[in-house]
């Protein structure tokens, strides 16, 4: 929370301080609704405060103070994403990582008792993706990270997802749902010069990589694993 001495040498009243919090707190809410989760750039928020205002300080100390009301009004975390991944060489070999502050953006992740979202936050309509969001993101994993796009379709085959299929009964169209994994940062997608032509990559995203998720991730596989030992022994 700015302090009185702080708005004062921004030059900006507490009134119009709180209205642009307001301002950038609605726009990220209602961004991650109609972008259905997709990082939200650092300069579409900056874009709100300079819209009208020059004062260089003023969208740092806006961004952070929606960040904390966005916390403690709905129980969300705004999340700074900033990818950092190893541009690819012609040979397809990877460079050393860069940072790219381009790249910075934010996602909302719910702090909220996991019974207390899913009975009053979790919309059910988005459970089916979740499901394929989760399944693609342990095909990779299991895969060391990174799979080409044939090896993928190939696994997802085998559950029932056809690469070309435009009307799944749930998903639509399994190429988009795969997409939205890409724009929701949860994976990387990139062509890759080989021997035979190119080969579309996909490797596991900043997102995927978080530990509220990889956590998860190797939680279930552990557990199915397991499962998979005790009724191997219990055949045997």
């Amino acid at each position: 929370m700015a302090t009185s001495e702080e708005l004062a040498q921004i030059d900006i009243s507490k009134e119009e301080k709180d209205k642009l919090v307001a301002e950038v707190m609605r726009y990220v809410l209602f961004k991650t609704h109609q972008s259905s989760g997709c990082p939200i750039k650092r300069e579409e928020l900056t874009g709100i405060v300079t819209k009208n205002y020059r004062q260089r300080a003023l969208p740092a100390l806006v961004i952070n103070e929606a960040r904390d009301r966005l916390a403690a009004t709905f129980g969300y975390e705004m999340r700074e994403l900033q990818r950092t991944r190893a541009p690819s060489t012609r040979s397809g070999r990877a460079s050393q990582p860069q940072p790219n502050a381009e790249a910075k953006s934010y996602v909302l992740v719910s702090q909220l008792d996991p019974e207390v979202y899913s009975k009053y936050v979790e919309n059910k309509e988005s459970a089916p993706l979740s499901g394929f969001s989760f399944a693609v993101i342990s095909l990779i994993h299991l895969a060391g990270g990174k799979s080409s796009e044939e090896d993928l379709w190939h696994q997802l085959k085998r559950l029932g997802l056809k690469e070309n299929d435009e009307n799944h009964p749930v998903l639509g169209n399994n190429k988009q749902a795969l997409e939205l994994l890409v724009q929701q940062r949860y994976l990387l997608k990139e062509k890759l010069a080989g021997p035979e032509g190119h080969v579309v990559m996909y490797e596991l995203a900043e997102r995927a990589l978080d530990e509220s998720i990889s956590g998860k991730l190797k939680d279930y596989i552990s557990q199915i694993v397991g499962t998979s030992t005790v009724a191997e022994e219990n055949s045997s």
